[in-house]
C-alpha cells in the first residue's frame, strides 16, 4: 500500500511522520523548496514535540520528499493537507486547494490506479461538492464512486500534541457516499487507529463538524474570558477555582476553560472568521458566534486598559512581553495575541522587548530590530518598568523576586496567573483575579 500525502504544513507533516515511521510507502509532497530540504535532511520547519524523531525515523524507512506530483501516480490513498488561508473579508482562499486537486486530476487521467483521495483541508460546507468533486472529474475525465474515492477527512489536531493526536485521535470523521472506497478507508482506520468511534456521514456534514469543533472550542474560551472580567471586579475572586470546579461537571468539561488573553493560533480565529462569513451568505446572523469573537478582541484591550493604568502615558516606556507563541509548546505565531499586543503597544510608542523559550525567530521576521530580543528571563526583566505574561510556558512559573528586583518599576501583569501563587515584591496584576485595585 502506497500512500500520498500533498501539503506538509503542520497537519500534513504530522501525519506523515505518524505514517512513515511505522514502516508505509509515504510520499510526502510540497512546492516550497526551502521547506523540503529541511525536511529531506531531517529538521521540522515547524517546532513540534516529538516531530522530528518521527519523521527522521520515517526517512530511514520508505518516506520520500518531493515537489514531483507524478509520483502520487501509484498511491492508494491519497491525503490533500494543503492550506486553505484567509482573505480580507473573512472567507476562506481556496486557491490552494483547487491547484493542488487540478494537478490530482491531472494525474489520474493518465494513471490506472482507483485512489482514495481524502481531503484533510478545513473547507466550507459545499466545498467538497460544489468545487473539488467538479475539479477532479474534469480533469481526470473520471467519475468519482466508480473510478476513484472522494472523502471529507476533517483533522483535529492541536499544535503542542500534533503527534499523540494523530497517532491516538478521539474520533475519525468520514464523508462522502457509501461505496467500496469508504469501505476500503474505513478499513484503513480500523487498522490505524483501533477502538475509536467513526463516523460516517455526507460530505458537507463532515465539512460543518471542523466548525462547530473550533466554534465550540472558541465559544468556552470567550465564555472563560468573560467570567474571568468579572471576577476581576470582585475582590478574592479566582477564575481558576471557578473552571476547575465547572470543569468537573461532566456536561461542560474541563478543557478549553484556562482564562487568559484570548485564543489565537492558525486555526480559531481563521475558522471562526470563516464560519461567520459563511452563516451570513446563508441567511442567518450567527449572533453568538459574532459576540464569542467580541468577547477575545475585548480581552486584548483590558490587558492595554490595566497596563496604562500602572504606567500611565505608555510613550517610551520599558516593557517586556514574556511569550509571543499563541501558546506553550509550539514557535507558531500565527495570530498571536502577544503579536497583536506589541503592535498596539509600538502604536503608543512603548519600546518593547521580548522573550520566548521557541518563538524568538519568528517574532523577529515580524518586528526586526524595532524591538529588542532578551535570550535569558533575567535580562527580559532588566530595567523593564513592565513585565506583562502573555504565554504559559513553565519556564516563567520559575520567576522569582532577584528577576523583579532587576526592573526599573516592578509591575508585573500576568494573563495567565502563573505567580498568582507567590509572594511577589511587584505591583502585580493576574487577570481573572479581584483585588483591591
Amino acid at each position: 500500500m502506497k500512500i500520498g500525502i500533498i501539503g506538509l504544513g503542520f497537519v500534513g507533516l504530522s501525519l506523515t511522520s505518524v505514517l512513515s515511521s511505522k514502516g508505509y510507502d509515504v510520499i510526502g509532497i510540497d512546492v516550497d523548496k526551502e521547506k523540503r530540504e529541511k525536511i529531506i535532511n531531517g529538521i521540522s520547519p515547524f517546532f513540534e514535540p516529538e516531530l522530528e524523531n518521527l519523521l527522521k525515523k520515517g526517512l530511514k524507512k520508505k518516506l520520500k520528499i518531493s515537489d514531483d506530483f507524478s509520483l502520487i501516480k501509484d498511491c492508494d490513498f491519497i491525503f490533500v493537507t494543503v492550506g486553505t488561508p484567509q482573505n480580507t473579508d473573512g472567507s476562506i482562499n481556496l486557491s490552494i486547494i483547487k491547484k493542488a486537486v487540478t494537478t490530482i486530476g491531472e494525474i489520474l487521467k493518465r494513471s490506472k490506479k482507483k485512489p482514495i483521495i481524502l481531503v484533510k483541508s478545513t473547507v466550507i460546507p459545499g466545498t467538497m461538492r460544489k468545487n473539488v468533486l467538479p475539479i477532479l472529474e474534469k480533469k481526470s475525465n473520471k467519475k468519482a464512486g466508480k473510478d476513484f474515492g472522494l472523502i471529507s477527512n476533517p483533522e483535529f489536531l492541536q499544535e503542542s500534541t500534533a503527534i499523540k493526536d494523530t497517532k491516538f485521535p478521539h474520533v475519525i470523521v468520514l464523508g462522502g457516499y457509501e461505496t467500496e472506497f469508504m469501505k476500503k478507508a474505513k478499513k484503513l482506520f480500523m487498522k490505524l487507529h483501533p477502538n475509536v468511534p467513526i463516523i460516517i456521514t455526507n460530505h458537507q456534514t463532515a465539512e460543518m463538524i471542523k466548525y462547530a469543533n473550533n466554534s465550540f472550542l472558541a465559544t468556552k474560551i470567550s465564555f472563560i474570558n468573560q467570567l474571568s472580567n468579572i471576577c476581576q471586579k470582585i475582590p478574592g475572586a479566582n477564575v481558576d477555582d471557578i473552571a476547575k470546579t465547572i470543569g468537573l461537571d461532566p456536561r461542560i468539561g474541563k478543557l478549553f476553560l484556562s482564562a487568559g488573553p484570548g485564543y489565537g493560533g492558525s486555526c480559531l480565529p481563521k475558522d471562526m472568521k470563516a464560519l461567520i462569513n459563511f452563516a451570513n451568505t446563508t441567511g442567518v446572523n450567527p449572533t453568538l458566534l459574532n459576540a464569542v469573537e467580541q468577547i477575545n478582541t475585548k480581552q486584548l484591550e483590558q490587558i492595554i486598559s490595566i497596563t496604562k493604568k500602572k504606567l500611565g502615558n505608555l510613550k517610551s516606556k520599558r516593557i517586556t512581553i514574556l511569550g509571543t507563541a499563541f501558546k506553550p509548546g509550539t514557535d507558531d505565531i500565527r495570530d498571536s495575541i502577544a503579536i497583536e499586543l506589541i503592535k498596539k503597544l509600538q502604536k503608543r510608542k512603548a519600546n518593547i522587548t521580548i522573550h520566548d523559550p521557541k518563538s524568538m525567530k519568528n517574532t523577529e521576521k515580524i518586528f526586526g530590530d524595532k524591538i529588542k530580543y532578551a535570550k535569558t528571563i533575567a535580562d527580559a526583566f532588566s530595567k523593564s518598568q513592565c513585565v506583562i505574561i502573555m504565554t504559559q510556558w513553565k519556564q516563567y512559573s520559575k520567576i522569582n523576586n532577584n528577576n523583579i528586583k532587576k526592573m526599573e518599576k516592578r509591575i508585573i501583569i500576568d494573563s495567565r496567573r502563573i505567580l498568582a501563587e507567590k509572594e511577589l515584591v511587584a505591583d502585580y496584576q493576574a487577570i481573572g483575579i479581584g483585588n483591591n485595585q
